[in-house]
């Protein structure tokens, strides 16, 4: 069954992983970003699926543009089934907290949390209507942390939480689950500019359980699963994908 989906943050790294995969699915995806020379790349890239492919620019943490953007969703392909709230600020470094300037840390929430209530908040009257699904992507820093990532961190530890919140509100009518990936190498799925090939040594594959880094697709085929009716009886979830790194004990030498 084709089902039409939006992505946010779809034109670049884990999310355009997701909107390759499910074009390729043959579902009609949305992708909206901020980026306008990824979104001009995807138009490009993406050509031979123009019925099936809306490309639109937005910043996710203006509730204007998110309700413009759900909208001109709704005139295309007239429902919505799943969204992914993928958009988000990925650097996670901002310093040591005593110097962290208040608008950084205001801006990471607004994007990575408030963006994705906003997300929320404009879609759940569709996805009421075809009893859709709704997948947040986090991250596994809101598991774990490296020094000097508090936003970040703060940020995604939100979304796991907003996460099991909402699908108690929703729920039955839609489900509503959580990703949190490790680490997945997109230097390739990025916007021409800044696309290279993965730089990734034998050390970075074998220090994975599951002996290697991981992939966009690795995070697609459980948002495939998860918006999917074999995950029925699945909601209010975090699944952390991440080749089994935050079970592994590290000690430094």
């Amino acid at each position: 069954m084709t089902m039409n989906i939006l992505i946010t943050g779809g034109a670049q790294g884990i999310g355009k992983g997701l909107t390759d995969y499910f074009l390729r699915q043959k579902h009609n995806v949305v992708i909206v970003d901020i980026d306008e020379e990824a979104l001009a790349a995807c138009r490009e890239e993406y050509a031979q699926f123009t019925s099936q492919l809306l490309v639109r620019r937005c910043d996710t943490s203006s509730e204007a543009e998110v309700r413009d953007a759900v909208l001109a969703m709704d005139d295309r392909f007239g429902q919505i089934d799943a969204v992914v709230n993928n958009a988000a600020i990925a650097d996670p470094e901002t310093g040591p907290i005593e110097e962290l300037d208040l608008a950084q840390w205001e801006r990471r929430l607004q994007v990575n949390l408030t963006g994705y209530f906003l997300v929320a908040k404009h879609t759940i009257p569709a996805l009421r209507k075809t009893r859709g699904s709704l997948v947040n992507i986090a991250s596994t820093r809101a598991l774990q942390s490296e020094p000097h990532t508090e936003a970040y961190a703060a940020s995604k530890g939100g979304v796991v939480a907003f996460t099991h919140a909402l699908a108690v509100s929703l729920g039955p009518a839609i489900r509503v689950n959580c990703i949190s990936p490790g680490w997945i190498a997109t230097d390739d799925w990025q916007a021409p500019s800044r696309r290279k090939a993965p730089e990734l040594s034998e050390r970075d594959h074998h220090q994975h359980p599951a002996g290697r880094v991981g992939r966009p697709a690795d995070i697609a085929g459980m948002v495939d699963y998860l918006i999917s009716e074999a995950a029925g009886f699945v909601s209010g979830q975090n699944f952390v994908i991440d080749g089994g790194m935050t079970r592994k004990m590290i000690y430094e030498e």
